[in-house]
């Protein structure tokens, strides 16, 4: 069965799926999966778990904006979503294509979309001063973003889309975007071997800019 959210409102769309999950994954071990995790990841999640496995709540956030992992998925997303399984999507902005595709196996379908004004703006504040190197910017508005209890799984994926608009942008040849996407493509998996929050290890990265 599969639950679809989309939308540029990241924080109302996660809190929706966020309460779908905590309703279906009682006693049932969640598997997520977002575009900075490998393709063997990806692979190893949509192979199912099989007759005697335990059951398993599959959650699919951003991958279709990752050019390798998304033929992976849609490939697979009819089966998935025919499965047993309860299978959850998260994608900011689909293209029409993906978002009829979406469409057409979801069971639930919903949309999130942010205003023209106001907290996108804020939200784009923060990846200009990415863009420009401005730590102290960049401070304030990941800051503003903590104030306004944005999740930090929210403020990454955007961080972590802004440098990786960067680097198309450039054709490739945006050395610091590439850093910045090697960095955050590691920050998750760094900061769940240190034993510490996200947020915490999102305030180091912006701090240690330079």
């Amino acid at each position: 069965m599969l639950f679809v959210f989309t939308g540029t409102d990241r924080d109302k769309a996660r809190a929706a799926l966020e309460k779908y999950i905590e309703k279906e994954g009682k006693g049932v071990r969640v598997v997520r999966i977002t575009d900075v995790h490998t393709l063997e990841d990806l692979r190893a999640a949509l192979q199912g778990g099989g007759m005697f496995a335990e059951k398993r709540v599959l959650v699919f956030e951003g991958v279709c904006e990752n050019e390798e992992m998304e033929p992976i998925f849609l490939e697979a997303l009819a089966r998935v979503a025919e499965s047993d399984e309860k299978v959850f999507i998260y994608e900011a902005k689909p293209l029409a294509d993906l978002k009829k595709r979406l469409q057409k196996y979801a069971e639930r379908f919903e949309t999130f979309d942010l205003p023209k004004r106001g907290r996108e703006n804020d939200i784009f504040a923060l990846a200009n001063a990415l863009r420009a190197r401005n730590k102290k910017q960049l401070w304030v508005g990941y800051m503003r973003e903590v104030g306004k209890g944005s999740a930090p799984e929210a403020t990454h994926g955007f961080l972590f889309w802004a440098a990786k608009d960067m680097y198309l942008k450039s054709g490739g040849k945006d050395a610091y975007a590439k850093k910045l996407i090697g960095e955050l493509t590691e920050l998750p998996h760094l900061a769940r071997r240190r034993g510490e929050e996200l947020d915490y290890a999102l305030e180091r990265f912006v701090l240690s800019l330079k």
